[in-house]
């Protein structure tokens, strides 16, 4: 979210993979050392080394000095204003996604 684009991708699935696997990421030069270092704990391979999953859990990412600036109580409160709110014309109103062929269901 931060770029617009996702850490991995290729034209080939295959080499997709071999991406995710390999874990080399080349970050944008825009982003910040502590954005950089965020993103390197959460994209990490070894899952027993990835922020979210340590022995502090999800207090790694929260405590993270990328987000020094964040109020999780105010969030988890609803105090805190979206940074953006799509225009809706009520409940439902899907207008602001694109149109996609839905699979059919099968049956179970």
């Amino acid at each position: 979210m931060s770029s617009g684009y996702p850490p991995f991708f290729a034209d080939q699935l295959i080499e997709l993979y071999g991406k995710i696997v390999s874990g080399k990421i080349q970050f944008p030069s825009h982003f910040s050392s502590d954005l950089k270092d965020l993103l390197h704990h959460l994209l990490q391979i070894d899952a027993e080394k990835r922020y979210g999953n340590l022995a502090n859990g999800v207090d790694d990412i929260q405590t993270h000095q990328w987000f020094s600036a964040t109020n999780w109580i105010g969030i988890y409160q609803r105090q805190v204003e979206a940074p953006f709110v799509p225009k809706t014309k009520g409940p439902g109103d899907a207008s602001n996604f694109k149109e996609y062929e839905e699979e059919p269901r099968k049956k179970i």
